[in-house]
């Protein structure tokens, strides 16, 4: 028998902080043009291969919606992996559109939303490109960091820019600029990562002036300024002393956002609860993660964690669990994720460690159907660029609108 649930259901669940999996069955191009705040994409071809990873609990809530009979042939291939409780948007994406709800564009919504609620919040700063140009060519006493992942900073970068992956900013930015004279610069391709690397290094109270790069590689390059290719600066290691003082400063951000801390015998209660499904992350980078890592935690370094939520979680009212042996990533990632409503908790301790990649590490997916997101690469018109900007300047007032997210700013 087909179960459906309406509109107004879903709502009321996301409203009610209930465990609910809405999952977008169409291909990333269409997701991109349109979706509910909290949907998650999931393309039919991959729930096989995805959905034991990203939706752990069998029998937790599902709804589906899709093009033409997406969500039927969902349903049949959830059930045959042993999902109990998995039902279809009843009438679809139309039936949502139609009650006069909030469709979000582009991937990663509501993170990036956050995130701009967080810079009309907090008020945080940020030069133009221009005037970061201006600071490079005077010499000036300044350090970009780049909050994106490696692999973005090596395709394209900012002049003189070293690459900080975001949950790292707080536990690494001191040892580039030691002189709290020198002006620390973050960012991002587009505006979340700089905006999110930005507030973390003023919440945990670096002394240092910490602005972001306005509107990142993106503006950058609309404002007619050359990219660097292939660079390869990483941070240096913190010292004994600087990992202390990182730690300190983390978890005063992260108490004051409403973070627990538990430990093993707290983590075995909730590793054993059926009754809830919770996501066991380790947030540090790949390569400390390969060379030993708790078992049962994925690997998912802090920074694209807040950036992609949706694609890590995609059980909104699900609890997380972050572990990081320094403590600082997993502290910083917490304080973002509380924020963003989520039910969050660093594990404190671990001592059983086991070596490799991630055994619950997803493959590739194709490049069919992918949205070619308009702050990668070097080949963007700058008509999508302008575009996406103004997109992500609309976010707040959108959040508004919509009414379910639940964020708060500290």
């Amino acid at each position: 028998m087909t179960t459906f649930y309406t509109v107004h259901e879903v709502r009321a669940a996301l409203q009610l902080r209930r465990e609910l999996a809405l999952l977008d069955l169409r291909e990333e191009a269409s997701f991109a043009l349109g979706h509910p705040l909290f949907a998650a994409q999931l393309p039919l071809d991959r729930i096989a291969t995805e959905a034991q990873v990203r939706v752990p609990r069998r029998d937790v809530q599902i709804v589906l919606y899709g093009d033409g009979s997406d969500a039927e042939r969902g349903r049949d291939e959830f059930r045959r992996l042993g999902y109990t409780r998995v039902a279809l948007l009843q009438g679809g994406l139309d039936a949502w559109r139609s009650a006069g709800f909030e469709l979000f564009a582009d991937v990663n919504s509501y993170s990036k939303a956050f995130g701009e609620l967080v810079e009309a919040r907090r008020h945080t700063p940020s030069l133009s490109a221009e005037e970061v140009s201006e600071l490079i060519a005077q010499k000036a006493d300044i350090a970009i960091v780049d909050a994106r992942r490696f692999e973005e900073y090596s395709t394209m970068s900012i002049p003189s820019g070293t690459s900080v992956p975001g949950a790292e900013l707080v536990l690494r930015v001191p040892a580039i600029a030691p002189n709290p004279r020198t002006t620390v610069i973050v960012n991002c391709a587009g505006r979340t990562r700089s905006i999110i690397g930005a507030q973390s290094l003023i919440n945990a109270g670096l002394r240092n002036r910490v602005v972001a790069l306005r509107n990142g590689t993106i503006g950058w390059k609309l404002a007619g300024q050359t990219l660097e290719t292939g660079q390869q600066r990483r941070a240096p290691t913190p010292s004994s002393a600087g990992i202390l003082e990182a730690r300190q400063r983390a978890r005063e951000v992260a108490y004051q956002s409403g973070v627990r801390h538990i430990g093993r015998r707290e983590l075995g209660e909730l590793q054993r609860d059926t009754t809830r499904s919770s996501y066991f992350f380790d947030v540090r980078t790949p390569e400390e993660y390969a060379a030993g890592h708790l078992p049962g935690f994925r690997s998912a370094p802090g920074g694209q964690l807040v950036q992609e939520t949706d694609f890590f979680a995609p059980v909104r009212g699900a609890r997380v669990v972050l572990h990081d042996d320094l403590g600082t990533r997993a502290e910083m990632t917490a304080s973002w994720l509380a924020q963003m409503a989520w039910d969050v908790y660093v594990f404190d301790g671990g001592d059983e460690h086991v070596t490799g990649q991630d055994p619950q590490a997803l493959p590739p997916r194709a490049t069919k159907g992918r949205y070619k997101r308009p702050y990668e690469g070097t080949d963007s018109p700058a008509s999508a660029m302008r575009a996406y900007l103004d997109w992500e300047f609309g976010l707040v007032e959108q959040l508004r609108r919509d009414g379910t997210h639940g964020f708060f700013v500290v």
